[in-house]
């Protein structure tokens, strides 16, 4: 039986012209997964023919290949060039995304640095109990010194007492103090090591020290999250923080309150107006849309100061109401530098964050429905609650989501306006960073006001449900 003559009909004709490169495709043509599934199923049947004797060979396409394998290498060419268009998009999101967070969860446990800068130290503590009485023995204070010499050699131990310090007050001045005398004496020769260390100063001899070193010495730690929620890891295991410190729960929970109450100002402000902008003719509505973007073009550092200027007691607010007569001059308000400061800058900061998407969605909305209820016989509260409002709540949900997810990360206007009682956690995670560089304990808080965000997210979409937030 001589070769088969491929196989032509008015669907694979279309699908012959796709692979030929025509390039052109109709909105009701086949798509290339249609014809892949098509020639599968071409495929099976003239296998069933070959079996039953019928018909002999595969579907051909046009160059005699196979038109499933055509079709295949087709689909995949589709589906690389698909890739190649958002692979910068791709890339970008992971070095600016993904990574940067897969670096901030590692650091929060990382804790490497006392092991690799006190390595024969760190061996001979693991043969110590840290819950006796009993300093360690003369073995390892020799191990230390010898540790201790290269890590000075090295110019690690400053380094080393910094992130010591973070557990036990008094450590960085210890190991800097001890770095500039450990030089005199010889890891070798010199002992004994133990009455050394304690002539250099008689933190080494008291039982704490030693305990905080082999407590913290542990590759992977949970210590930084302890600290972010007022706990500390001990020789004994996690304890609560002294009462003078615990102030991160604090913050947490004044940061998630006063993120909630900064969005509710925002939807009972940025209603009214996206309500009027989505009424209103075209023409005016674009006018008043410029006084809602207004606030983009002027630098975020600028609206925090004016807030400053017009909050203080001596103020434009104060000294209007005192002009008025509404306030006494010798009980003016205080407005600055507590959390009202910080809630009344941020709504304003925050309300085009929720106007706009709220006018997208009720431009959608058409002026008809209230019209068709008020003809049924609804008053206009009524029309208004029952058919206009909840065809807005898509678009309340987009804009309590992008402003609640803003303002629970806001730092320079807390900063600014907030004082001592108005500052948020994450100013907490930028002095952290920037001035104590404790980068564990800030990445450890970090990672939790994660894990909070993602939580009510998923609370969100359980009792609202994420489908229900559009833009429009």
């Amino acid at each position: 039986m001589g070769r088969q003559r491929p196989i032509r009909n008015s669907y694979d004709g279309d699908i012959m012209s796709e692979l030929k490169g025509t390039g052109q495709q109709t909105a009701d043509a086949p798509t290339p997964e249609d014809a892949f599934h098509e020639a599968a199923a071409l495929d099976a049947r003239e296998t069933d023919s070959q079996s039953s004797g019928r018909n002999g060979g595969p579907v051909l396409a046009a160059d005699g290949t196979p038109l499933k394998r055509s079709l295949s290498r087709a689909l995949r060419r589709q589906k690389l060039r698909a890739l190649a268009l958002i692979a910068p998009l791709l890339i970008f999101v992971l070095f600016s995304f993904i990574i940067p967070i897969g670096s901030m969860l590692f650091r929060s446990v990382e804790n490497g640095f006392v092991e690799q800068t006190l390595p024969l130290t760190v061996a001979e503590l693991k043969n110590w109990d840290a819950e006796s009485d009993t300093l360690p023995d003369e073995a390892l204070y020799q191990a230390f010194v010898t540790d201790m010499v290269a890590a000075v050699e090295a110019k690690e131990h400053t380094k080393l007492g910094s992130r010591l310090n973070y557990e036990q007050t008094g450590l960085s001045s210890l190991f800097r103090q001890t770095g500039r005398k450990i030089k005199k004496i010889d890891p070798e020769t010199d002992g004994p090591f133990k009455d050394k260390l304690i002539d250099i100063d008689d933190k080494w001899g008291e039982l704490e020290t030693w305990r905080t070193i082999k407590t913290h010495s542990v590759r992977y730690t949970n210590g930084y999250f302890l600290n972010a929620i007022d706990m500390q890891r001990t020789a004994e295991g996690a304890v609560a923080q002294p009462e003078n410190k615990r102030i991160l729960i604090t913050l947490f929970m004044r940061t998630l309150f006063m993120s909630l109450v900064i969005t509710t100002s925002c939807i009972l402000l940025g209603y009214p107006v996206a309500w009027i902008l989505a009424n209103l003719p075209a023409r005016s509505a674009n006018m008043l849309m410029i006084l809602v973007l207004l606030p983009f073009w002027t630098s975020l550092l600028v609206r925090t100061s004016a807030w400053k200027v017009m909050l203080q007691q001596q103020g434009v607010i104060n000294e209007v109401l005192v002009w008025l007569g509404i306030v006494p001059d010798d009980a003016r308000l205080v407005l600055i530098n507590n959390q009202l400061g910080t809630i009344i800058a941020m709504t304003h900061i925050l309300l085009p964050f929720m106007i706009l998407p709220m006018y997208s969605v009720m431009q959608t909305i058409q002026p008809t429905y209230l019209r068709a209820a008020k003809s049924m016989g609804a008053t206009n509260w009524t029309a208004f609650w029952r058919v206009y409002f909840p065809q807005s709540v898509p678009g309340i949900g987009a804009g309590s989501i992008l402003v609640f997810i803003l303002s629970i990360g806001y730092y320079i206007t807390p900063e600014i306006v907030g004082g001592t009682k108005g500052v948020f956690i994450s100013n907490r995670i930028a002095y952290h960073i920037s001035s104590s560089l404790n980068w564990g304990l800030a990445a450890a808080l970090g990672t939790i006001l994660l894990a909070v965000v993602l939580i009510l997210y998923w609370a969100y979409d359980k009792i609202v449900g994420i489908d229900n937030v559009k833009l429009g």
